[in-house]
């Protein structure tokens, strides 16, 4: 499970998890962020960098994130001496009362300001779309819904249009 994690946390940049969990694996990635700093200054194919791609493989199967890790992350770390994580506590699991936390890789923080930036950006990109041709037809026409008047009042609503009394009956007691 703990390598489960660190494979999410070095590829996603953020993971969801309990506390205690979160504690524990806290350690365990600033381990292979540290391996892999180690052959950030050899050249690419030299025995130490090899060496170093081995030991974090042993506890990362998957080898693009070992490669995320050694080309990516490593680098962004190359001048700290530690502390690569951050665990922040993100309140309580309904289910079980667990507290939770958002373990996280330092410089991949989340700014929702600049998530809702982008999206109404992509939405200024979207060209508008043209009426139907029955839509300008309708306009032509003059024709359409008409927007009610404010100073008439309340509109009244005709409840045999909503299809008249309802009929409820009620649920058998035990069985299926």
């Amino acid at each position: 499970m703990l390598r489960n994690q660190a494979s999410d946390l070095i590829k996603y940049g953020r993971i969801r998890t309990t506390v205690a969990k979160g504690k524990e694996l806290r350690p365990f990635v600033e381990r292979l962020i540290t391996l892999a700093k180690r052959s950030l200054n050899d050249e690419p194919g030299s025995a130490k960098g090899v060496t170093a791609r081995r030991a974090v493989a042993v506890d990362i199967v998957d080898k693009s994130v070992v490669h995320t890790l050694f080309t990516t992350i490593a680098p962004r770390y190359a001048d700290r001496k530690g502390g690569y994580t951050r665990l922040l506590r993100a309140g309580y699991r309904r289910g079980d009362s667990a507290e939770v936390a958002e373990v996280e890789l330092l410089g991949s923080e989340f700014d929702p300001e600049a998530a809702a930036e982008a999206a109404k950006a992509a939405e200024g990109e979207k060209p508008k779309k043209s009426a139907t041709i029955g839509g300008r037809i309708r306009k032509a026409l003059g024709g359409g819904r008409q927007k009610p008047d404010p100073s008439a009042g309340p509109a009244k609503v005709d409840k045999s249009a909503k299809g008249g009394k309802r009929v409820t009956t009620p649920r058998k007691a035990g069985g299926s």
